[in-house]
């Protein structure tokens, strides 16, 4: 198959991320910081390291500042919800997957008011529309990086001086760019980083981290068991205890870190610049494509490696059928779980097809998929 759906889940793995679950579940799968035998205390070690190299990627000071989630989805709604409370108001923009708009709607009922940014239709940020929706209760801004449904990047230094500024807490939505760009938390004054660990950091599915400035606390979505002041009867204040109640994913944080040591050993810049040419080579070659139709900005500094067009007036999900059912090759349809991404684009009532590239895919791969979408354009 020729998997074109990275910015789902990133497919194939590196082989050593294979090889780091493997070892864990075989050799040391024990509880971690539970016990104080070799195989818990082995467990308990590879997740600190994983942790170590997590900081490495985002020029994090502690490494104790990175809490383990399940996804990004986990990690975004313990941002935002342990960020605010009743008569708080929050910022964010059009152009965000409901995993930050959801939880951001649901608030409503709890007093928690907010305003949605407008982008324009090709998916950028007006920052002085941002700075101008600011209010004196503003609380929190949360953005994404990058569109998970046409690519387009948000400026996220720039909003982070704005929050800065008017002394408001940023969260940045690192779900299409953790692993591919350059995010350094300190320059870019992000208070919150959430991403998740199977996209482009490599890890197995079920792993997400969330990064969460030193000194800054948030309220907790859960309590339980820690290994940390057991004979207390309340949370700890420990971070990152305090956030990370229940039993670790051991093996799938081993897998993260496996995959994390690949970016920093292949160079992040060197996977970036690599996406970008296999992006470039995919618009430039599209325009042969009778009745194509590209959303978003074609600058490939300007976006990730995502591509979201249509075929004439197709429906998006038949395109996605034929090329997967005829040509063996993945790609998604439909809405993305993005409505007011698709609304800003105009693509609301027709959805589009997701071709998303990674660091495994080929130029060989884009040539057989243009071929692909040069026959249904044709015969449709």
């Amino acid at each position: 198959m020729i998997y074109l759906d990275n910015a789902a889940t990133t497919y194939p793995k590196p082989e050593s991320v294979y090889e780091a679950v493997l070892d864990c579940m075989k050799n040391y799968c024990a509880n971690p910081g539970r016990a104080g035998h070799k195989l818990a205390m082995r467990a308990a070690r590879e997740i600190y390291d994983t942790r170590e190299n997590i900081s490495k990627l985002f020029n994090i000071d502690n490494p104790m500042n990175i809490v383990f989630t399940s996804n990004a989805t986990d990690s975004l709604n313990l941002a935002i919800k342990g960020s605010v409370s009743s008569g708080d108001h929050i910022i964010t923009t059009s152009m965000e997957h409901n995993s930050v708009i959801r939880p951001i709607k649901a608030l409503e009922e709890y007093g928690i008011e907010n305003t949605i940014v407008n982008c324009d239709k090709d998916g950028f940020l007006n920052y002085k529309d941002l700075e101008n929706a600011i209010r004196p209760n503003t609380k929190l801004i949360v953005t994404t990086h990058a569109s998970n449904v046409c690519g387009t990047l948000i400026d996220i230094k720039r909003v982070g001086e704005i929050a800065k500024k008017h002394n408001i807490l940023y969260l940045v939505d690192a779900s299409q760019t953790a692993g591919v760009y350059q995010i350094d938390v300190k320059s870019m004054n992000i208070d919150m980083l959430a991403a998740p660990g199977h996209k482009c950091l490599f890890g197995p599915q079920g792993t997400g981290i969330l990064y969460i400035r030193e000194g800054l606390s948030i309220q907790i979505l859960k309590e339980g068991g820690t290994g940390s002041r057991s004979e207390e009867l309340f949370q700890p204040d420990l971070v990152p205890d305090r956030y990370e109640s229940g039993t670790n994913n051991t093996p799938g944080i081993a897998g993260l870190n496996a995959g994390i040591k690949f970016i920093l050993e292949e160079g992040i810049d060197n996977i970036r610049k690599y996406e970008e040419e296999l992006c470039k080579y995919m618009i430039d070659r599209l325009s042969e494509v009778p009745n194509i139709i590209i959303y978003g900005t074609k600058n490939i500094e300007e976006k990730a490696a995502v591509i979201a067009l249509n075929i004439g007036n197709m429906d998006s999900g038949e395109v996605t059928y034929l090329l997967d059912s005829e040509y063996d090759i993945a790609t998604r349809s439909g809405i993305h779980c993005s409505p007011l991404a698709h609304k800003t684009l105009g693509t609301l009532e027709q959805g589009v097809v997701r071709f998303s590239l990674g660091y495994f895919t080929t130029k060989d791969d884009i040539d057989k998929t243009i071929e692909a979408l040069k026959e249904i354009s044709i015969n449709n």
